[in-house]
C-alpha cells in the first residue's frame, strides 16, 4: 500500500470509533485515538526492538515502516478517568466476552443453532483442530446474563481456561493469560501470590489453598461488579434497541446450565443486565447481526451482484468508509422487511459488519486501590472485604469488520454447525450419528401414493 492509502485506512478506524461505536458504546468507554506521524528512523529502530519481545503468532505479520503514520491511543491498561492513582499499582483484567446471545432468526436451517451458541460450538472444532487441547466451560450467554451466580461461573470457567478470551497485567505487565500447557492449579497458586497485595493488604491472611481459592473468588466479584456498574452516562444514541428477550436467554451445552439439568432443574433463569452497562451496550450492538449469516449472505450476493454491474457505485454506497455521521444514520434502520431492494441489502450488511465488530472486541478493566478519604461520588468504586477500588472500563479492538470477510464467515459457520452435529451431538444420541457421516452425500427419492 502507498503511504496514502495507509493514512486514508488509519482515518477510516479513527473516524468508525468516533462516529458509529462511540454511538453505541459511549463517550468514556471508546478511545478511537489519533493519527500521528514519525521519522521511519524512529519506526525502523522501534520494529527491531519490539521483534523479539513479539509473541511468535504475531511475528508473521510486518510492522509498517514505510509510510511514517501511526495511530497513537492510550494505554488501556492504565485508569483511563483519574489520573491521582497514576503513581498507586494497577491491575488490569482483559476480557474478550464474545457473542453473548443465541441466533433468533428465522433464516437458520440447523435446529442446534437455536439450543446451542457460537462460541460453545467453535470449542470443538477448535479442539479439534489442535488450537486448544481443551474445550473451554466458558460460555459467553453466562457472562451477559446478568445473573450474578452465572457470571461467576463464567468468569472462573475464563480463569481456569483463559484461551485468548482473558488476560491479567499488573503495572502494565502481563502476569495471567494464554499458557495452554500449564496447569491451571499452580497458575492459580502464582495469580494469587501476584494479587494478594491488592486485595489483603495487610496480609492478614494464610497462605495455602484457602488463601488462593479466596482470592481469586475477591477478583472475581471484583470483575463481576466493574461489569455490571455504569461509568457513563451516555445512552446508545438514536438506537432503538433490539430486545433481548427475542432469544433464549440460556445456551444448551454451557456447564453451568448441564449441572441444574442434572440437578432436576430445566430452566435457567437471567437477571437481566443494567442498561448502562458496557455488557449491556456491547449486547445491544452485537444484536444488530438480526438475520444470522445465513440470512445475511443472500442480501451479501445482492449487494456483490449490483456492484459487478456498477463497480463505480462502490464509494457511493460507503462500502469503504467514510465512516461519518451518515454511515451512522442508515444503521438505525431495524426492519427485517425485505423490500427486495440493494438499499435494504446493504444495510443489513452494514449491520452485520457492526455486530461483527462488537462481537469480538475487548473489555479493559483497570483497578486501582483507593483510600476512604479519596473516594467521591465523582469517582466509580468498587468494594472487597478488605479493599476498595477506583476503576475505569474501555472496550477496544473496534476497526469495523471487513466486507468482503462475509463469505469466509458463512463458510465457518457451516463448518462449525456441521462439525458439532456431527461429532458432539451425534455422540449422546445413535440415531443422529447414522445420519451424519463423512463425505455421505444422500439422495431423497419420492414414490408416487
Amino acid at each position: 500500500q502507498t503511504s496514502e492509502e495507509i493514512l486514508h485506512h488509519l482515518q477510516n478506524i479513527v473516524d468508525f470509533g468516533k462516529h458509529v461505536m462511540k454511538q453505541f458504546f459511549g463517550e468514556n468507554y471508546v478511545h478511537h485515538g489519533e493519527i500521528i506521524q514519525l521519522p521511519l528512523d524512529f519506526v525502523r529502530q522501534l520494529c527491531l526492538k519490539i521483534q523479539p519481545e513479539r509473541p511468535e503468532s504475531r511475528c508473521d505479520k510486518d510492522m509498517d515502516t514505510l509510510s511514517g503514520y501511526a495511530m497513537c491511543l492510550p494505554n488501556l491498561t492504565r485508569l483511563q478517568t483519574y489520573r491521582f492513582v497514576e503513581h498507586r499499582p494497577i491491575l488490569c483484567i482483559e476480557i474478550k466476552p464474545k457473542c453473548g446471545f443465541i441466533p433468533f432468526s428465522s433464516h437458520v436451517s440447523q435446529e442446534i443453532k437455536h439450543k446451542v451458541c457460537r462460541y460453545c460450538m467453535h470449542q470443538h472444532l477448535k479442539v479439534a483442530n489442535g488450537k486448544w487441547k481443551r474445550p473451554s466451560k466458558y460460555c459467553p450467554l453466562d457472562l451477559f446474563s446478568g445473573n450474578k451466580q452465572r457470571m461467576h461461573f463464567a468468569l472462573k470457567s475464563l480463569l481456569q481456561e483463559a484461551q485468548n478470551n482473558l488476560k491479567i497485567f499488573k503495572n502494565g505487565e502481563l502476569i495471567y493469560g494464554c499458557k495452554d500447557d500449564q496447569d491451571c492449579v499452580s497458575d492459580w497458586n502464582e495469580l494469587a501470590h501476584q494479587l494478594k497485595p491488592f486485595f489483603f493488604p495487610s496480609n492478614g491472611l494464610v497462605s495455602g489453598p484457602h488463601c488462593t481459592r479466596t482470592i481469586i473468588k475477591e477478583l472475581i466479584h471484583v470483575i463481576t461488579m466493574t461489569l455490571l456498574s455504569s461509568t457513563d452516562a451516555c445512552r446508545a444514541g438514536d438506537m432503538k434497541t433490539v430486545p433481548i428477550s427475542q432469544g433464549r436467554s440460556y445456551c444448551e451445552a454451557s456447564a453451568f446450565n448441564k449441572e441444574l439439568v442434572r440437578n432436576g432443574k430445566h430452566k435457567l433463569e437471567g437477571s437481566g443486565l443494567p442498561r448502562g452497562c458496557l455488557l449491556y451496550k456491547a449486547l445491544q450492538a452485537q444484536m444488530l447481526d438480526m438475520l444470522d449469516i445465513e440470512g445475511l449472505y443472500p442480501l451479501y450476493s445482492r449487494v456483490e451482484q449490483y456492484l459487478e454491474e456498477f463497480p463505480e457505485e462502490r464509494s457511493t454506497l460507503q462500502i469503504d468508509g467514510p465512516y461519518n455521521e451518515a454511515f451512522y444514520e442508515k444503521l438505525l434502520d431495524l426492519s427485517t422487511e425485505d423490500d427486495g431492494t440493494v438499499a435494504f441489502a446493504l444495510t443489513k450488511v452494514q449491520q452485520y459488519r457492526i455486530a461483527m465488530t462488537a462481537k469480538d472486541c475487548s473489555i479493559m478493566i483497570a483497578l486501582s486501590p483507593c483510600l476512604q478519604d479519596e473516594c467521591s461520588e465523582q469517582r466509580p468504586v468498587v468494594l472487597t472485604s478488605k479493599s476498595r477500588f477506583t476503576f475505569s472500563v474501555s472496550v477496544l479492538d473496534l476497526d469495523l469488520k471487513p466486507y468482503d470477510s462475509i463469505p469466509h464467515q458463512y463458510k465457518l459457520d457451516g463448518k462449525i454447525v456441521n462439525y458439532y452435529l456431527k461429532n458432539v451431538q451425534a455422540k449422546d444420541d445413535p440415531v443422529m450419528s447414522n445420519l451424519f457421516k463423512e463425505n455421505e452425500d444422500c439422495t431423497l427419492v419420492l414414490h408416487k401414493v
